[in-house]
């Protein structure tokens, strides 16, 4: 009966939190936070999914979603490199690894990486009028922006069904520099658009025992505000409620080994609308996978599909979002567990 409570509270929960998602399209919350690379995903499983991932256990790749997802590694170690193919021509990669020394007694260590490749991009001067003649009219070059995130993660299993984890994150984003007069004019000065602020993740992984069914909770990106020069700005924080189960538990899986398991996460976003997330992903003799998802509230990216290969420890996955306007956005994603 405890067991019920408990899952019936945690479902009541996400069901509010789902409930919320339509009561709040009044209210649209755009441009209010900075450093956005850092909710652009590139794990390509995960993506297949629409991002659906709270509350399953992804391995290493678990840093990037929930770290108490971690704990669930079978394996001594996991790594994971992704590449995301994003719109402008814009690329993310991604590196997790992590570690469970003795059969996870300790817990499960891990590191990720994130960086971005913006290209190159034109910038000019402003006129400063005639008597200042600093710069004419028209000169330009080219810059390199760039972001990189670093974190190092931690996750235990407190009993066989309740995990937490957690992460700190040194971010660095780069936007190159600006020559701006002094108070009185005399002088430009150079100034580098440069922040580093450090950010935590938090999470909670709780598996009812009840067949596959599992709840999990995650905060990402809490920090200071950060600041490249005179405006202050907050970091993307997000909250994310998810539930997932193998629906085959309870239809049955005939006489083939396959699984297929479904879930939905509930997002609080700082910066834009809440959004549902729902995914799907269809496993054949543990070796051939089928995803699928949705997202609400995107003007562009709704749907996203994807596809798996993996044997003795080697995974390979796909994924592919169609984008509107900007075309698709393509993902691969190469893991391994030794």
């Amino acid at each position: 009966m405890k067991r019920l409570n408990v899952c019936l509270g945690l479902g009541l929960i996400l069901a509010l939190a789902v409930a919320a998602d339509g009561s709040a399209q009044d209210y649209k919350k755009l441009a209010q936070s900075g450093m956005e690379f850092l909710n652009v995903k590139s794990d390509a499983k995960a993506m297949a999914m629409a991002g659906a991932v709270t509350s399953l256990d992804m391995g290493s790749g678990s840093l990037f979603f929930n770290p108490a997802g971690m704990a669930g590694m079978t394996r001594p170690a996991d790594v994971s490199f992704s590449l995301n193919k994003w719109i402008a021509d814009i690329r993310h990669m991604g590196f997790t690894a992590a570690f469970s020394p003795l059969r996870g007694r300790y817990g499960v260590f891990g590191v990720s990486l994130q960086s971005v490749d913006y290209g190159e991009l034109q910038w000019t001067m402003v006129d400063l009028g005639e008597p200042k003649g600093y710069r004419e009219i028209g000169e330009s070059g080219q810059f390199s922006p760039s972001a990189f995130a670093a974190g190092i993660g931690y996750a235990k299993a407190l009993t066989d069904r309740f995990s937490v984890g957690g992460q700190v994150h040194w971010i660095r984003q780069r936007l190159g520099e600006n020559m701006l007069p002094t108070e009185n004019d005399s002088v430009l000065v150079t100034r580098k658009n440069e922040a580093t602020p450090t950010s935590f993740d938090f999470g909670t992984l709780f598996k009812t025992g009840y067949k596959s069914l599992a709840f999990g909770m995650s905060v990402r990106n809490f920090s200071k505000d950060a600041k490249f020069s005179r405006e202050s700005f907050p970091l993307p924080l997000t909250f994310a409620m998810g539930i997932s189960a193998d629906v085959l538990d309870w239809i049955g899986r005939g006489s083939l080994d396959q699984s297929l398991v479904v879930s939905f996460d509930a997002v609080h976003y700082r910066s834009r609308p809440e959004q549902v997330m729902a995914g799907m992903n269809y496993t054949l003799f543990k070796k051939i996978s089928l995803r699928g998802g949705y997202v609400s509230n995107e003007d562009e990216d709704g749907f996203t599909f994807g596809i798996g290969l993996a044997t003795a420890g080697i995974a390979v996955d796909y994924a592919y979002t169609p984008f509107g306007v900007f075309d698709s956005v393509q993902r691969f994603t190469a893991r391994a567990s030794f």
